[in-house]
């Protein structure tokens, strides 16, 4: 007997995209194995009764203008040492399109060139990851001396990797626009890709010097931050001498760097970035409102045989009764239109779209959603346990009135028409909530309280801030067919009349989803 198949995959990240922004991070990683994968994602947003947000205020329509939503597929993995060596790494397939006596097509150039510039930024992205975490350690313990060593030689080697790729692609560059045969628009392609990895490693580069300076003896490592401080101003007089104005000025506003660093993400992003064809219109819907329009006008239909066969068609009486027959089809149409809506609710999603590959228009998979309202009682038992984490939280589901509001979305992929390209393995879906619908009836952030001092009794006041704990409770379902697995996640937005203050993540213990500590909180 073989291995078992690999099931497909949904990875997920919470976190809080900037002030009125809360965001979530799937990844969707189909079984080869398999011909299709679906997943489904359901979110449960808990609402205290006081922000005044209900079916009528925040109808559905408002809801999915507050969604921003991003597909694209996974950047692959690499580490600095694999874009240098592995054999997939597109620094090593332009290294080999270079030796070739003819260019492939430049399209494939520019490919490549994007494709690196976005591994290389996974890879950076890890670094200060890494000096924060173990400066974290050594702040718990300064005179660790293997801590500290270890330290030094990882930011030593992140440096030069970094400085190999570099030189590397731009060796390459210098060797492509010596070819006569390359177009001004694949050479400039080939800059704005060179500019992008020099910004990426400078602001990388930063973060890991805030993070050193965090530590309690920062000049402990004077010489280690001399040498990331060398990487950065070396990348400014890089992009200075090129006449480029991506430079950060102490004495500006800085409007241009952060105009030209976006631009140069977008640009160097967009190829992994798949698109998303919106179908207006439900069949299934259209099918049951024309069925209701069927119903109704069978009933006037038959009000108007009855009507001709008891009086003359030109008196009044026939007039009358036609009319009410069709004031009668009018209400009965919409009374059972609503009711098919109500029972075929569980069944129905309110829009679809196609996840389409935009360079060669191949679909590659469906996306579904919906959302609706809901009671406390209408929450599924294992939803409602994933709060149970502190009293306040268990008395509000059965005693204070709270508005939940309930999201699905899903998606189904088939793993055959991703593309064959190394390292793209999946599937990444970005979903941005805004929440500024929700601080429109919130109180005034701060507030004075009085306060008595029991040195010398005299009364003052003191700074009280006044904000709200918005709940959401996810369900993670992944099905290939075969199997089903189940996760649960919960989190916990703190706002203000002004956004988002920090948002608190609850761990479940032992796979269990009724039994939660509360894990870091972001601000």
């Amino acid at each position: 007997m073989g291995p078992p198949a690999p099931q497909p995959q949904l990875h997920n990240r919470l976190d809080v995209h900037d002030r009125k922004q809360f965001e979530i991070k799937l990844e969707y990683e189909p079984s080869p194995t398999d011909p299709k994968s679906r997943y489904l994602v359901e979110a449960y947003l808990f609402l205290p009764a006081s922000l005044n947000v209900d079916a009528e205020t925040y109808p559905r329509q408002d809801f999915y203008a507050d969604i921003h939503n991003y597909v694209r597929l996974k950047t692959p993995v690499f580490d600095l040492d694999e874009i240098l060596s592995a054999e997939s790494s597109p620094l090593l397939r332009m290294e080999e399109y270079v030796q070739q006596k003819s260019l492939p097509q430049e399209t494939e150039l520019i490919y490549q060139a994007k494709l690196l510039s976005c591994v290389f930024r996974g890879a950076l992205r890890r670094f200060p990851r890494s000096v924060e975490a173990r400066c974290r350690e050594l702040a718990s313990d300064p005179g660790d001396s293997a801590r500290q060593d270890q330290l030094a030689r990882d930011v030593r080697q992140s440096l030069r990797a970094m400085a190999a790729v570099l030189a590397r692609f731009r060796a390459l560059n210098k060797s492509l626009f010596a070819r006569t045969e390359l177009e001004e628009k694949t050479r400039a392609s080939l800059r704005l890709v060179d500019e992008y990895m020099s910004l990426s490693v400078e602001r990388v580069g930063r973060k890991a010097l805030t993070a050193m300076d965090e530590l309690p003896r920062p000049g402990l490592y004077a010489d280690l931050r001399r040498e990331l401080m060398s990487e950065i101003i070396e990348g400014e007089n890089y992009r200075k001498a090129a006449q480029l104005r991506s430079v950060l000025s102490p004495a500006g506003d800085n409007e241009e760097y952060i105009q030209r660093l976006g631009f140069l993400k977008k640009f160097c992003t967009n190829i992994l970035f798949l698109a998303l064809r919106r179908e207006q219109r439900n069949g299934w819907e259209e099918l049951i409102f024309a069925l209701a329009a069927g119903l109704a006008m069978a009933f006037a239909t038959a009000v108007a045989f009855w009507a001709q066969g008891r009086f003359p068609q030109v008196s009044l009486n026939f007039f009358l009764i036609v009319v009410i027959g069709y004031i009668m089809k009018d209400r009965i149409k919409e009374e059972l239109r609503r009711v098919f809506a109500s029972a075929l609710t569980p069944y129905l999603f309110d829009r679809k779209s196609r996840i389409i590959e935009p360079v060669t228009k191949r679909p590659l998979g469906l996306c579904r959603e919906k959302v609706d309202y809901r009671t406390a009682g209408q929450v599924p038992a294992e939803i409602l346990a994933l709060r149970q984490n502190d009293d306040f939280a268990t008395v509000s589901q059965g005693e204070l009135a709270e508005t939940v509001i309930h999201y699905q979305k899903e998606v189904a992929l088939a793993s055959q028409l991703l593309p064959e390209r190394a390292g793209l393995s999946g599937v990444a879906d970005i979903i941005r909530l805004n929440v500024e619908r929700l601080l429109r009836d919130m109180d005034d952030p701060e507030y004075a309280l009085e306060y008595i001092d029991l040195e010398d009794f005299s009364v003052g006041h003191i700074r009280a801030a006044k904000r709200y704990h918005v709940d959401i409770a996810f369900r993670f379902s992944v099905d290939d067919g075969r199997a089903q697995s189940v996760s649960f996640r919960l989190a916990r937005l703190v706002l203000d009349r002004d956004g988002i203050k920090r948002m608190i993540r609850f761990q479940p213990d032992s796979g269990s989803p009724g039994s939660n500590v509360p894990a870091r909180s972001v601000a």
